[in-house]
């Protein structure tokens, strides 16, 4: 790309803009953990209710006429469908630079170095939450899961389009966005989102093309509530291995010539996997209750008209005799007075006591593995088919129904908490490849079915506590036994005028059996059919929040029994058995458990501090494992963020900066392309070790009324060292970023 385009663009963009029509002035901003800017003020409408938070922005068309601007967004809680107030993010400035990152805005997941790869985070603690299909776990990055999907209740029809572009057409990897959302009236609406990335990638056969889309709607009324949603994923990726030989990145001196990252052979080629995935969501309730009279103050009651006008209402001859009879045109003024006052409609809102609530969820995953050229010995099995014509499918369905009766919190002063019971069927079928007696090649089906039954009681109102405790025990079932209870528990502590302590805590307990996959699955290349123990997991955590100093600490302890896990199984083909390379073994993968307890601590603080235009935010967490070998982690993973924060003649908001990120050398989980999951290393045999190696970015952040845009360059001190996100998956090169983001209201 060349330089005169971004200068054009920002000129046009400074000399469009006008101090008249500052985006900065016309919005008032609300704060996060992540932003000191952004985001529209506004609170989610109430049931049947319009919001009364929304702000009075306008902007001009041109012809005199002012669009409103205003959105308010929620996410909904998937068992009863609770709104959850949400942050606008379409309108987040701060780090809007590394959006499209796979690692993560801090750089916290391990990934395979092109946009859009699997990933995993490395601080356990953020990890994917388990009972989601397993072929999705790593592709959070694009896919809109139920509970981070934003509805939207707009004043006026808005539209977000955003393109992402790093790197050059030969190996560069775009991203399009849009999002759309409109209101249809007061309590309802209607929107789509559209996402679309493809990277080419640094290294061979590592391309990868996915597309997410979603369309949804709401209505909010008074007794009658409804979300729903259907969420379409279809995500190709290019399997290559890994490079076939670490030295390529560690010691590159030892070949005769220089490689560049396109050069460098990787072990597998014409390899994908695909995934396709159909989510719908359905959640309403009935609402049960009664209207109280609202107190209107004096200043909004509607005048009792003059006496004049009043009396316009008799007739001619009427006013005349009454003009010379002033006790009988008093009778007669009163007569109308009294009328007029009982015709005027007494304000009243409805208040609901109780809901009946119905919600189902279904989940559709398809995925396949397919390649025309697997080398020879690069698995262990081949349980049926040949190395040139691999095709393996699995389909997963999952279907959750579930009914509540719920008692509303706040219908009356006694009433300081919601109360809710359930009851969840869910049904989740896979089918595999299956050898008949025969050796002939089938399908078989593997079924669960369980009946949980469960209740919640939460306080969402009040400025000073807010609880959530829900819990649920499977009683009828292939799981029956299965238990989980959780909490959560919010308190803001007023310490002075200006600053607020929040503090929040978090608790589970739950006894779950592993994912279906983990017990059947059936491939050319990996084969098992386990009976498996429950898991058994215990997790505390705290968090102390102080806005004003932008402090922020997370503390964590959890207990697991049972560790369900991938592992690598590997044998030695070659002649080096210190050998770490991945072309002298072949590969397996294996589930295993962990029978004794593994304890897990983890720490994270962050601190953000400003001096005038200067910021330095850090984010540092330390973890623990109690046992390294089954679940690895990183002692220390740090972000460290550097900016000047200022503006350009009023009108243009600038972030100029640079980060670093870093975690310590640790024994990282490989990935195996075989079932598109990473795998915890074989420690018997020599392990591959990463880390301790400073990620360098550099970044210009800018903002223009309802314009973001970006340019970065990410791994400035790019050269050799243990520059990989995962065992045999090097890093890109030094890269340059570009992204524009462009609110429309219209």
């Amino acid at each position: 790309m060349s330089w005169r385009f971004p200068f054009i663009f920002l000129l046009s963009l400074v000399l469009w803009a006008t101090p008249e029509t500052v985006w900065g002035q016309k919005f008032r901003t609300v704060t996060d953990d992540a932003s000191s800017s952004g985001g529209f003020d506004g609170g989610v409408p109430r049931d049947g209710g319009e919001d009364k938070k929304w702000g009075r922005d306008t902007t001009s068309t041109g012809d005199g006429f002012e669009v409103p601007i205003g959105v308010t967004q929620w996410t909904v809680e998937e068992r009863l469908g609770n709104i959850i107030p949400a942050e606008n993010k379409d309108t987040v400035i701060h780090m809007f630079q590394w959006f499209n990152e796979t690692s993560g805005y801090n750089g916290e997941y391990s990934f395979l170095g092109n946009l859009g790869a699997p990933r995993l985070s490395r601080i356990y603690l953020h990890r994917t939450p388990e009972h989601q299909i397993l072929f999705l776990r790593p592709f959070d990055f694009l896919i809109s899961d139920l509970h981070n999907f934003r509805f939207s209740n707009t004043l006026s029809p808005l539209t977000n389009l955003a393109y992402h572009k790093v790197g050059d057409k030969n190996n560069g990897q775009e991203r399009l966005y849009a999002y759309f959302a409109t209101n249809i009236n007061k309590v309802s609406g209607i929107g789509m989102k559209f996402d679309y990335l493809y990277g080419r990638g640094y290294y061979n056969s590592q391309a990868n093309s996915q597309f997410g889309g979603t369309l949804f709607g709401y209505y909010l009324g008074e007794r009658y509530n409804l979300h729903a949603y259907v969420n379409y994923n279809h995500l190709k990726m290019g399997e290559n291995g890994g490079i076939e030989d670490d030295a390529y990145i560690l010691n590159p001196q030892s070949f005769p010539r220089s490689y560049s990252s396109k050069d460098i052979p990787t072990t597998l080629t014409d390899t994908w996997n695909r995934n396709q995935n159909t989510d719908a969501y359905l959640t309403q309730r009935y609402n049960l209750g009664f209207y109280r009279k609202l107190e209107v103050p004096d200043s909004l009651k509607p005048k009792m008209p003059s006496d004049n006008e009043l009396l316009k209402q008799v007739t001619d001859s009427v006013r005349q005799l009454l003009a010379a009879d002033t006790l009988q045109r008093a009778v007669v003024l009163d007569s109308l007075k009294t009328k007029w006052t009982s015709e005027q409609p007494v304000p009243k809102e409805f208040v609901p006591v109780s809901s009946i609530i119905h919600t189902v969820r279904i989940n559709n995953l398809r995925h396949t593995h397919y390649s025309y050229k697997t080398p020879s010995g690069y698995y262990t099995n081949l349980f049926y088919g040949t190395l040139t014509d691999v095709r393996d499918m699995t389909k997963n369905i999952q279907v959750h129904n579930t009914v509540a009766l719920a008692m509303r919190e706040g219908f009356n002063k006694w009433a300081q908490m919601g109360i809710s019971l359930f009851a969840t069927h869910e049904f989740n079928s896979i089918t595999l490849p299956w050898l008949a007696d025969d050796a002939t090649l089938a399908r078989k089906r593997y079924t669960e079915q369980n009946l949980f039954i469960g209740g919640e009681i939460s306080r969402t109102q009040g400025k000073l506590i807010h609880y959530n405790v829900n819990g649920q025990v499977s009683v009828v079932g292939d799981e029956v036994g299965d238990f989980e209870v959780d909490g959560t528990g919010e308190l803001n502590v007023r310490i002075s005028r200006k600053d607020t302590l929040q503090v929040e805590a978090h608790a589970f307990v739950k006894s779950e059996t592993p994912n279906i996959y983990f017990e059947h699955y059936h491939s050319q290349f990996l084969w098992w059919d386990n009976e498996l123990s429950k898991q058994y997991k215990m997790r505390v955590e705290g968090t102390l929040h102080l806005p004003r100093i932008g402090m922020w600490l997370n503390v964590g302890f959890e207990n697991i029994k049972n560790l369900t896990f991938f592992a690598a199984e590997n044998t030695l083909t070659g002649s080096d058995p210190t050998s770490t390379q991945a072309a002298d073994y072949s590969h397996n993968v294996v589930v295993r458990q962990a029978g004794s307890n593994i304890q897990v601590f983890s720490a994270t603080l962050r601190q953000n501090m400003a001096f005038g235009p200067f910021h330095w935010d850090n984010d540092v967490t330390y973890q623990t494992s109690s046992n390294s070998d089954v679940l690895p982690l990183p002692k220390i993973s740090l972000y460290s963020n550097m900016y000047l924060n200022f503006r350009i003649a009023k009108v243009l908001n600038v972030e100029l900066g640079a980060d670093l990120r870093y975690f310590t050398r640790y024994y990282a989980p490989d990935y195996s392309p075989a079932i598109q999951q990473f795998v915890v290393q074989d420690a018997s045999n020599p392990r591959i070790k990463i880390g301790n190696y400073p990620i360098v970015g550099a970044y210009l952040n800018l903002h223009i009324k309802h314009c973001r845009m970006y340019f970065a360059m990410t791994h400035l001190n790019e050269g050799s060292g243990h520059m990989f996100w995962a065992p045999h998956y090097p890093m890109d090169p030094r890269t340059f970023h570009f992204g524009v983001s462009w609110n429309f209201f219209n």
